[in-house]
C-alpha cells in the first residue's frame, strides 16, 4: 500500500511530466507521435520514478522507446524547473511502454469480430 505522500509524489511526476512530453517531446526525440504518461511509481525513497508511457501515431514504438530513454537526463533537467519547491531530489526516471490500451483494444476488437 502507498502512503499518501507517495501518490501525491506519484500524481505531481505524472502530472509535470505529462505536460512536458506534450511540449518538448517533438524538440527533443524529433517524433511526431503521441507520448502519454499514464501512471508513475515511485520508489519509497523517492530517488527512482518508473514512467509508464502510452505511445501513439508511431509505426515502430520499440525504437521511440529507445529514443526516450535515451533522453531520460534531458527530460529528468526540465522536470527539475516544475518541482523544485516540491521535492528535494529529482529522481531518476526510467521509462517503460504501457501496452494496457493496446491490449485492451485487441480484447475488444477479438469480442466485436465474434
Amino acid at each position: 500500500m502507498e502512503s499518501t505522500r507517495l501518490q501525491k509524489v506519484n500524481k505531481l511526476l505524472q502530472r509535470d511530466l505529462g505536460s512536458i512530453m506534450q511540449t518538448e517531446s517533438r524538440n527533443i526525440l524529433r517524433s511526431g507521435a503521441m507520448i502519454t504518461v499514464t501512471k508513475v511509481n515511485t520508489s519509497p525513497d523517492l530517488s527512482v520514478a518508473h514512467v509508464f508511457v502510452s505511445l501513439f501515431a508511431t509505426p515502430d514504438k520499440q525504437e521511440l522507446l529507445k529514443q526516450i530513454k535515451k533522453s531520460a537526463a534531458t527530460f529528468r533537467s526540465l522536470l527539475a524547473p516544475k518541482i523544485r519547491h516540491q521535492m528535494r531530489v529529482v529522481p531518476e526516471l526510467i521509462f517503460e511502454l504501457d501496452d494496457s490500451l493496446d491490449y485492451a483494444e485487441n480484447i475488444d476488437r477479438l469480442l466485436h469480430n465474434k
